[in-house]
């Protein structure tokens, strides 16, 4: 028998269900490893590991934060059905053959495992790492990745609840008082799923002197503890914009739909990796901070069943018409005759405050030139319902003179 002197032709671990995309508690591991050698060798063993770790790894300054915490560890040394061994336990193997090591182990029940996960500076990653021993020595090993899902069912009660929060923001001008903004908002429940819609039911109210914009976001928040330091790292993941409200009005979202786009599921459990989501309702304030309310998510996989709230799916049957404009309106309107065609601004670009926030531009309103639209033509019915509120109007100055 000749010295070994080449890796082994063909090496890996196979699956037996190739098309299982996700693992959870309790389930089944189950393939084999399939060795083909190019030239004699004899393997004193092949073992195999079943392998679940949460590692975190990032850079504070010139410390090195490392954490690790493990949640599977599965060994067992694999035979070869129908194959002679030697007295030691080892086996031979030769070219023009196809050997198969056939292996299977459970997972552990619920509970005890974390979902799969891949971030900026930690991992949860699951595999089965096959290792062939030469002489008592590892010679060679390969791995096998899978992925684990631990399921988070949203139809629970608390996740089926409400989820409500309001915030109001003083606005100030040079350390004058400026009015205020605020928000207050609701969405039907705390857990959903991906593709599931968001309703936003959300009231934005504008007293200062300047533009406000709302907008609604999906945040994630990673947290990754290691040596007693903690790093934190935000992303916006999918948001959508409102219309811009002036100064004295508000502005109202019925149903405003946010889409939850492909995301992993909240993670629950690991001690040095948290994974939060919430929807973030914020009002972008020219020349000040953001008025900014939070409303925390669960992300889960078993999705909503629908049986536990109606008006959630009504409110989500359509979330384009989904703003209104609250406007206080004069006591009676003024007479087109008195508007004057010389009443113009001196361009048609009135620059606005501009919003800074991602990749929005500065707000401008245009003008649609010097002519001004025509008056609409009064029916018989406007100009009675007309000629009632001008009445009523002088009424109550006489009452008063």
């Amino acid at each position: 028998m000749g010295v070994l002197t080449k890796k082994p032709k063909t090496f890996e671990v196979r699956l037996n269900d190739a098309n299982k995309l996700v693992y959870a508690s309790g389930d089944k591991v189950a393939g084999r490893v399939i060795v083909e050698v190019s030239e004699v060798m004899r393997v004193s063993a092949v073992r195999l590991f079943g392998i679940g770790c949460a590692k975190v790894d990032y850079a504070k300054g010139k410390l090195r934060c490392r954490e690790e915490i493990d949640y599977l560890k599965y060994e067992e040394v694999l035979r070869l059905d129908h194959q002679q061994t030697d007295t030691d336990g080892s086996v031979t193997l030769r070219p023009g053959n196809r050997y198969e090591f056939m292996f299977g182990f459970e997972l552990p029940q619920a509970g005890c495992l974390v979902s799969s996960y891949d971030g900026k500076f930690g991992s949860v990653q699951y595999y089965v790492n096959a290792v062939i021993e030469k002489s008592g020595q590892p010679y060679v090993e390969c791995k096998q990745y899978f992925e684990v899902e631990e399921p988070i069912d949203v139809n629970t009660q608390e996740l089926m609840l409400p989820v409500t929060g309001a915030k109001e923001k003083k606005v100030t001008c040079m350390f004058i008082p400026d009015g205020s903004v605020s928000v207050a908002a609701r969405i039907d429940r705390k857990g959903y799923c991906e593709g599931e819609d968001i309703c936003i039911n959300a009231k934005f109210e504008n007293t200062c002197s300047r533009i406000i914009i709302p907008k609604a976001a999906i945040m994630a928040k990673h947290i990754y503890l290691a040596n007693g330091r903690t790093k934190v790292f935000c992303e916006k993941l999918t948001s959508v914009r409102g219309d811009h409200i002036i100064s004295g009005m508000c502005d109202i979202w019925q149903g405003r739909v946010l889409c939850v786009p492909k995301l992993k599921p909240t993670i629950l459990g690991c001690d040095i990796i948290h994974v939060d989501y919430t929807l973030r309702i914020y009002v972008h304030i020219p020349g000040s901070e953001k008025l900014i309310l939070e409303l925390p998510l669960v992300i889960g996989t078993i999705p909503y069943n629908g049986l536990n709230s109606r008006t959630s799916s009504m409110s989500s049957q359509d979330g384009s018409a989904t703003s209104s404009t609250c406007v206080c309106m004069p006591s009676s309107p003024p007479s087109y005759s008195e508007i004057s065609p010389d009443d113009r601004f001196d361009s048609s670009f009135i620059p606005l405050l501009g919003d800074y926030d991602e990749d929005d531009s500065p707000i401008f309103i245009r003008m649609s030139g010097h002519n001004l639209p025509p008056p609409p033509a009064y029916t018989e019915k406007n100009t009675l319902l007309r000629t009632y509120v001008l009445g009523n109007a002088v009424a109550q100055l006489d009452m008063l003179y």
